[in-house]
């Protein structure tokens, strides 16, 4: 019970506690692997249509791309776009007479470094999705003259979305999880925020284990939300079995 007082005393939301800013950490990894699993479900489409392109150029370059971004440890990536990015700004400054370092905005390296790598994930989420599509029904699409927008937008897009929620949802995890790695830019989000609780107070076990608690509260309710868009888009189909 002493250990429950001490705990609820750090972590809570009074004077000497760290409740709120690992709230505001918590929010910032949320907010960070929104943006990058939006960033990647946009760049993993523009891959998918390049993988199922009768081009050979385009087919190479996505599979290059997956093999590559899957193959490369994340970190490795961050780092990357980090100091490429630095690297870049700095060139830019230059041609204005500045000659300092110029980092990469943290939030914008965690976004596009996240958003590249789960892109890879998302790109074979959707491939396999489309391969999983009754090409019958694609077939009487064509025959009854449906223009390709049309058959893409009303037949197309539900049925890939509808076979590519599941998979989804595990590459949500896994950019929630690769958030972790951002705080190497300087990001403080949930596990950074816990590094400095935990070198403030000489206590680590408690800002860890509330790192934990953060992480499977949040994941937990990715999990529901998924479920219900799984849920949603297959409603139709249970009714009719």
């Amino acid at each position: 019970m002493a250990f429950i007082g001490s705990y609820l005393a750090l972590v809570g939301f009074g004077p000497t506690g760290w409740g709120w800013l690992l709230l505001t950490a918590a929010a910032m990894t949320i907010g960070v692997s929104i943006c990058g699993f939006l960033a990647g479900t946009v760049i993993g489409s523009v891959v998918t249509f390049m993988q199922l392109s009768r081009h050979m150029a385009l087919r190479w370059l996505a599979d290059c791309y997956t093999t590559v971004l899957r193959g490369v440890p994340d970190l490795l990536v961050i780092y990357l776009f980090y100091f490429g990015g630095s690297a870049f700004l700095g060139s830019i400054g230059g041609l204005f007479g500045y000659q300092g370092f110029i980092g990469m905005p943290a939030f914008l390296t965690g976004t596009l470094a996240l958003g590249v790598v789960s892109a890879a994930y998302q790109a074979e989420v959707f491939r396999g999705a489309y391969k999983s599509v009754a090409r019958g029904e694609l077939e009487a699409a064509s025959a009854v003259g449906m223009r390709p927008w049309h058959k893409f937008r009303r037949i197309v897009a539900p049925l890939v979305l509808r076979y590519a929620i599941p998979g989804l949802g595990n590459t949500w995890q896994l950019v929630l999880k690769e958030s972790a790695l951002i705080s190497v830019t300087g990001l403080v989000e949930l596990l950074r925020q816990s590094q400095i609780a935990a070198g403030s107070t000489r206590r680590p076990f408690e800002f860890y284990l509330s790192a934990v608690i953060l992480y499977l509260v949040v994941t937990w309710f990715s999990s529901i939300v998924f479920r219900r868009m799984e849920a949603r888009t297959t409603q139709g189909v249970r009714r009719a079995l």
